[in-house]
């Protein structure tokens, strides 16, 4: 089961597990007009209910009916700028929706694993560049940051429960910026730029000195897979991160990657570029796998600058009509799993 599976990451996930001949079934809102989900000919892709995580008796009454084995939550309020605009419905979805699940899995009788995910933002960010691991303290900024840092805080309550009384496994996990064709959301670098390409648009780079760890979403989503698994044959473990093996790349140093990956797209304006730090956001951000690769043996398929150009190439493709939506992301599919089988090897 896919909490969330109409959005961004949810839709990939979904497509994943279809791939691999997993059965799936998704809870979550309704996608927007302009979605991946909506583009990929969801009819085919699982059973789903349309329904809100914060409805906890839909929620029980679905997972009764259909009775997952898992469950990936993604299903969340994720974008940092939109939490100022609505706080409180940021801490809703997010915590009480996380609680709502968590309570709802412990009375089914066939859920065995969870995936909780949260962020690369719920750790205590003294924006000095140095790279998070998962003993690092939480500690919230910003309304987004912080509701993760409490839904971190149900899944570790959680945690202690299956401890002493026994129960499904759950696993916080960690992921750094990720991107990847079809993402839409406001706010987001990529996105920006074919909003810009769509409309001709200048677009105005944020904070272009700021780093986040950008990582195509597939690789954290086949690490999602490879920790339930883990969980299903070997044993418990608390949390992950999930992130680029090398050091993350600045706002700026990705726009220069999509200039060359695609040349005169769209112009870039920087009206805050002389900002030494931003206002709303982080200004650095890095995490350490080192647990993921040792315990999982997962390794990212793309580096950053690998994965900023498959996202464009993504998008080229889509955009000049050369392919569908489903096809172009079936091609990045075939492209991870490759990788991961040989790694497997």
């Amino acid at each position: 089961m896919v909490t969330g599976h109409t959005g961004f990451k949810g839709t990939w996930a979904t497509l994943i597990l279809e791939f691999l001949n997993i059965p799936v079934v998704g809870y979550s809102l309704e996608p927007t007009q302009e979605s991946l989900f909506n583009k990929v000919n969801p009819s085919n892709l699982c059973a789903s209910q349309i329904a809100d995580i914060r409805d906890k008796d839909s929620l029980a009454k679905f997972i009764k009916n259909v009775k997952p084995s898992a469950v990936i939550h993604l299903a969340a309020q994720p974008l940092v700028i939109e939490s100022y605009r609505t706080p409180l419905e940021t801490f809703e979805t997010n915590v009480i929706g996380t609680a709502n699940l968590l309570s709802v899995a412990r009375d089914s009788d066939s859920i065995q694993g969870i995936i909780g995910v949260t962020t690369d933002k719920v750790y205590e960010n003294q924006n000095n560049g140095r790279r998070f691991v998962e003993s690092d303290s939480l500690r919230g900024k910003d309304p987004y940051s912080a509701s993760k840092v409490a839904t971190e805080a149900v899944i570790a309550a959680w945690q202690q429960i299956i401890e002493i009384n026994g129960g499904q496994k759950i696993t916080a996990v960690r992921a750094g910026n990720v991107i990847g064709g079809g993402d839409m959301a406001d706010n987001r670098l990529i996105p920006d730029v074919i909003r810009g390409i769509k409309f001709s648009e200048r677009v105005e780079i944020r904070n272009p000195n700021s780093t986040r760890p950008w990582q195509h979403v597939l690789d954290p989503l086949f690490g999602y897979l490879m920790t339930l698994e883990y969980q299903l044959s070997k044993g418990s473990i608390d949390a992950l991160n999930f992130g680029p093996n090398e050091k993350s790349l600045t706002v700026g140093a990705v726009v220069e990657i999509i200039k060359t990956e695609w040349p005169d797209c769209v112009e870039f304006i920087y009206p805050n570029a002389d900002l030494e730090m931003p206002q709303l956001e982080s200004f650095n951000l890095d995490l350490d796998s080192k647990r993921a690769r040792t315990t999982l043996g997962w390794v990212p398929t793309w580096n950053q600058e690998s994965a900023i150009k498959a996202s464009i190439s993504w998008w080229r493709d889509v955009l000049t009509k050369k392919m569908s939506e489903a096809e172009a992301c079936l091609n990045d599919i075939k492209v991870i799993n490759s990788s991961q089988l040989k790694n497997e090897l």
